[in-house]
């Protein structure tokens, strides 16, 4: 007997703690989502929608009206009128599952002592079993760029999703690409209460001499086949060299970037990115001809000078939509693991500030996911591609709306649940609030 069910009856089910489906077990099941509005993550909207998925990959992505259905094919259709369905939305430059409590030195797993460490992987590093993925993951978020911190060349980062019993089930990418955090021409005095005049960067010359430096000896060491010596650190640049891996270069201001974009011009490197960006709508010619995408940093931030609109951040995916960059949006900065959860609600931002609603869907599923290579897999509900999404009750950009109910990691379903909901409702119940909402 084949299982029709409502979304009301499968959250039902879940939240009872209804044994989920292990990988094999799904194997050869089908499933197919039914009338829901589906974002498709590629700038596309199906108000009613068929979503059909078979061995853990989309089938399918078809307009319900005119889909036949033969309920007798499928193992599961789950009803989901009226609710939302999207891709699930990638966290990019983020060091989720890499810490857990900022303030407990032995739960950060994100840097390594020392400047030039290009050879250290967060992928190995990355937790599944976080507390913080379960917050992150009910609003939507489940994949991520696990990102190393500090240094001059911090690491190697991995995309990451958001479910698995250890990084290996867990891994979408390894090593997909190395990190710099190219210095500041500027250095500001202060602090965000009551900051002070900015200052000249007496070291800014020197420092970057010693990124090019580096590189140059990079360079040299991986034209060599099988060097006599191994070197752990100038081998890890060999895929950024051969153009397997993505260089992120981590940098904001004009100056800056017109240095990083020189730096990248002297190595031609196939996939260079900027990270942060706060000026790049600036040097957009620059920046298209030299193949450069941007992963914006936290638009929630304040301004960084004092002239600047108040708005400069909120209207910068709006400036690189309309300039022809690709770029997708992040929330690195402060908390930056537990506020993961808000990456929906940046894109909402951005959304209210210039792009269209399925724009702003994108800058945070499929230009995320190719930008780091992986569009032929995840970011959008295409035929072909894994099945990792998820169904909202409401609009997932916007925070009264946004409530996951149904999510799927690589065909698996996932809990859509966590310790802080689940307090919720014990408090909830204790006081008798039951119309609370």
């Amino acid at each position: 007997m084949k299982k029709y069910l409502s979304i009301l009856f499968f959250m039902l089910a879940m939240c009872a703690g209804a044994q989920v489906p292990t990988p094999l077990e799904q194997k050869h099941s089908t499933v197919l989502f039914q009338h829901g509005h589906a974002h498709i993550g590629n700038g596309e909207y199906i108000d009613n929608s068929s979503v059909g998925i078979k061995n853990g990959k989309i089938l399918f992505v078809r307009n319900a009206l005119t889909n036949d259905i033969v309920a007798a094919e499928w193992d599961t259709i789950i009803d989901i009128s009226g609710h939302h369905i999207y891709p699930g939305f990638i966290a990019t430059n983020v060091t989720l599952g890499l810490t857990e409590i900022d303030a407990v030195r032995a739960t950060r797993d994100f840097q390594e002592t020392g400047s030039m460490n290009p050879h250290v992987r967060t992928l190995i590093g990355f937790n599944t079993d976080s507390d913080i993925i379960y917050t992150v993951r009910t609003n939507g978020v489940l994949v991520t760029q696990a990102t190393p911190r500090g240094g001059v060349v911090s690491g190697t980062s991995s995309v990451m999703a958001l479910d698995g019993w250890n990084w290996e089930d867990a891994v979408y990418k390894a090593d997909d690409g190395v990190h710099v955090n190219w210095p500041k021409k500027m250095k500001t005095t202060g602090w965000w209460a009551e900051p002070g005049p900015n200052k000249k960067n007496d070291q800014y010359a020197k420092t970057k001499m010693k990124i090019w430096d580096f590189f140059k000896q990079a360079e040299s060491y991986c034209k060599v086949k099988k060097p006599d010596e191994t070197n752990l650190r100038l081998e890890a640049l060999r895929g950024v060299f051969k153009g397997t891996q993505r260089i992120y270069i981590h940098a904001d201001f004009a100056p800056e970037i017109n240095d990083v974009i020189d730096f990248s011009r002297e190595f031609n490197f196939k996939y260079p990115v900027i990270v942060g960006g706060y000026d790049a709508h600036m040097l957009s010619d620059r920046i298209k001809e030299n193949h450069f995408s941007v992963i914006i940093g936290k638009p929630h931030s304040l301004p960084h000078f004092e002239d600047d609109h108040i708005q400069s951040y909120y209207e910068l995916a709006y400036q690189l939509q309309s300039k022809g960059i690709l770029f997708c949006i992040s929330n690195e900065g402060d908390m930056e693991a537990m506020n993961t959860r808000n990456l929906p609600f940046l894109a909402g931002t951005a959304w209210a500030y210039g792009l269209s609603e399925e724009q702003a869907v994108a800058a945070i599923s499929l230009n995320a996911a190719k930008i780091m290579g992986l569009d032929d897999r995840i970011g959008s509900l295409e035929k072909g591609k894994d099945a990792t999404l998820f169904v909202s009750k409401g609009n997932a950009l916007e925070m009264k709306s946004n409530e996951g109910v149904i999510g799927m990691v690589k065909g698996r379903f996932i809990v859509m649940d966590n310790h802080q909901m689940e307090l919720y409702r014990k408090y909830k119940g204790k006081y008798d609030l039951k119309g609370l909402e």
